[in-house]
């Protein structure tokens, strides 16, 4: 039997995925159910008043994410079919830590937040990059970017040091994942089976460039956008499911705020261009070490993210990265809160 085969016959059929889909979606609503009837008191507001804003919310992150999507998408392409081969690995160093410190530094220049970033990810993947400087691409981008050094700058100054302990904590994370996984011995065994088969269909594709651009187009929407209509309706399912009031009551702990707004994160899946003034919404409540916390994992693995991801990387490399944002994530708090 041959590897496609092998692989063929341990995937569940396609056929199945709508069912699995359905099945989560009746746990969900039975959950709510289950909710309302057994703890009545738990949220204030009635089943059919949190359902609709559940729906409220997941479009919401759906439409706010959608553009940076077809952006990242748009400069996938260009990367990969219209920059000639050579020209932006001229430009890089030859040390792979070198490499990957500056490749982290690429979202100045390519302004897109978390949902962009993983199709343009994708393009330099396909482009031969490998996937640990990939990953400190991906990793860093969200943050480190005009757009969000401007709004983290506009909501907080530099009070507490928090846009400081951002920025720097962002480029440590991303470049900590980077080595890492470049430790690894087999690095496309980070990738999905399905990523790398692709990449096969992308590099051998006929034609001209206006054909080789089309077809990349269709072939990144059909895999990013599931990924994003799922995660917009988790992040808008965990977040009605979450009682809210239970996170800020726990904000004046040193260590407890730092896992609530951690928690909080990775429900509310808002886009790092703007997460900033919603952090500030919480900022005389929890300590500074939490919202530097919130604006470190919410970029780099909220639910919507993690969905994005899921396209191209295995569930155990996405799990290890959680790990390392997570931990990293917590202690750059926790010296916040010791310095502020």
């Amino acid at each position: 039997m041959t590897r496609t085969d092998t692989r063929s016959a341990a995937a569940p059929p396609r056929t199945a995925r709508p069912l699995v889909a359905l099945a989560l979606g009746a746990a969900v609503v039975a959950a709510l159910f289950l909710i309302d009837a057994f703890a009545p008191t738990l949220f204030p507001a009635s089943l059919p008043t949190r359902a609709q804003d559940g729906l409220t919310l997941a479009i919401s992150v759906l439409i706010e994410s959608l553009p940076f999507v077809i952006l990242g998408v748009v400069l996938s392409i260009v990367v990969q079919v219209w920059v000639p081969p050579g020209v932006i690995e001229r430009w890089m160093p030859r040390r792979a830590w070198a490499r990957r410190a500056v490749l982290s530094l690429l979202g100045m220049v390519v302004p897109v937040c978390e949902c962009g970033n993983v199709p343009f990810a994708r393009g330099l993947l396909m482009r031969g990059f490998s996937v640990p400087e990939t990953m400190t691409f991906l990793i860093a981008a969200p943050i480190v970017n005009p757009i969000v050094i401007i709004t983290t700058h506009q909501a907080f100054g530099f009070s507490d040091g928090i846009l400081i302990a951002r920025l720097v904590g962002g480029y440590l994370i991303a470049n900590l994942i980077g080595w890492l996984y470049s430790r690894h011995p087999s690095p496309d065994a980070l990738l999905t089976d399905r990523f790398r088969d692709t990449c096969e269909l992308v590099v051998h594709e006929p034609g001209g460039r206006g054909r080789r651009t089309l077809a990349q187009f269709v072939i990144e929407l059909r895999a990013v956008m599931p990924a994003l209509v799922i995660g917009s309706a988790l992040a808008g399912a965990v977040q009605v499911l979450i009682p809210r009031e239970a996170l800020v009551a726990i904000g004046s702990n040193p260590a407890l705020s730092i896992v609530a707004m951690m928690a909080l994160a990775m429900v509310v899946a808002i886009c790092s261009n703007v997460d900033a003034f919603f952090a500030l919404s919480f900022a005389s409540t929890f300590t500074p070490g939490a919202i530097v916390a919130f604006l470190l994992v919410g970029p780099l693995v909220d639910v919507k993210m993690l969905a994005l991801m899921r396209t191209t990387f295995t569930t155990r490399t996405i799990a290890g990265i959680v790990v390392v944002v997570i931990v990293s994530s917590f202690f750059i708090g926790t010296v916040v809160n010791l310095l502020a």
